[in-house]
């Protein structure tokens, strides 16, 4: 996380306090809280009167704001990262999260996709939000690859690594290619694939494309440049998953936050945007949390996220992990959450 704003130091303890009381309210149930309620929850005498004078400073400075003229307050996205940085107290995850985390991922013989579907599910359900993992690609050596004709201008792509890893890509295919065709690129690609990474067969590929292009079957080619050659670059090295949109569904008090969200699973469509996001936190150390319009994703859907990379055996940041779910989420509960599942995630994989 980010180190402790400024404004934070000019709060006193009193106003603190208020200003803790007002979100933990917010995060616990979506409501505004107003003066009377906060005096009574107050450890000390404060009057309505005096809060209310409270809350007014803590508008000003842009921290609470408040839906009608006459309502209780709300904490802003600014509030909430000031909560987050300068006062939320974060603790250890409880020994039964961690044990259900630990059971649905360490069972024997899972591969990785498994491990990280397990991962993500136990995240959303724990969490009650959508769980999402970014999974790196296989970059090992590789043994065989087949092609499954599955109609309708579709094949699928199995990879298997020397060492027993398999993945499975779904690939278009121009809708004159029949099933024969399929088994000659598997046989071309056979040829030239054992022992290598598929870094390795794309640049062997890609070159005789270049030098022989006229001599190969136009399927093949194409079969490399939409299979192979896209799993290379910056940008597409990883497949982003999102498992528990119904969550969020869940726990929303209000239509405007229906709303938000539905905005949010249509930004989500546009993948490039979410994977420049977690490219950000995967170029960090720790748990990275992301609240509203601190960028460009979340901007117009009021949705936060707290997500954190995960490792190889190198020490490599690999994919990342996390959570997305309403503004108000209990980033108390979720930030160990996300922390201990990334580590699992990333000594299962090492």
């Amino acid at each position: 996380m980010r180190g402790k704003s400024p404004v934070i130091t000019e709060l006193n303890t009193r106003s603190r306090e208020i200003f803790r009381q007002i979100v933990e309210a917010y995060v616990h149930t979506g409501e505004p809280i107003g003066s009377r309620t906060l005096s009574r929850r107050l450890g000390v005498s404060l009057s309505p009167a005096t809060i209310r004078n409270v809350m007014a400073d803590l508008e000003d400075a842009g921290l609470l704001y408040a839906r009608h003229t006459s309502a209780g307050r709300l904490p802003t996205q600014a509030g909430m990262r000031l909560f987050v940085n300068g006062l939320l107290e974060v603790g250890g995850l409880p020994e039964d999260e961690r044990s259900a985390i630990d059971t649905r991922c360490q069972a024997m013989g899972k591969s990785m996709e498994q491990v990280l579907a397990e991962a993500i599910g136990a995240l959303s359900g724990l969490s009650r939000c959508a769980g999402m993992v970014v999974a790196p690609k296989i970059q090992r050596a590789l043994k065989q690859i087949d092609f499954v004709w599955l109609g309708q201008g579709r094949a699928l792509v199995v990879l298997v690594t020397q060492d027993g890893m398999v993945e499975n890509r779904l690939l278009d295919l121009p809708p004159e290619v029949q099933p024969s065709a399929l088994v000659e690129a598997a046989n071309f690609l056979n040829d030239r694939l054992v022992g290598r990474t598929l870094d390795d067969v794309r640049e062997q590929v890609q070159t005789e494309l270049d030098l022989q292009r006229h001599q190969l079957d136009e399927l093949t080619t194409r079969v490399v440049e939409a299979g192979l050659a896209t799993w290379s670059g910056d940008g597409a090295k990883s497949s982003l998953i999102v498992r528990g949109q119904s969550h969020l569904l869940d726990d929303v008090t209000a239509v405007e936050d229906l709303e938000s969200i539905r905005g949010l699973f249509e930004a989500l469509e546009t993948s490039e945007q979410f994977l420049r996001l977690l490219d950000l936190a995967n170029m960090a150390e720790g748990v990275q949390i992301f609240i509203g319009s601190e960028n460009e994703l979340f901007g117009v859907t009021g949705c936060s996220m707290i997500v954190a990379p995960y490792r190889d055996a190198r020490e490599q940041i690999v994919g990342a992990i996390g959570v997305i779910g309403p503004q108000r989420l209990n980033f108390a509960r979720i930030i160990p959450m996300v922390d201990y599942t990334a580590k699992v995630v990333g000594r299962l994989i090492g």
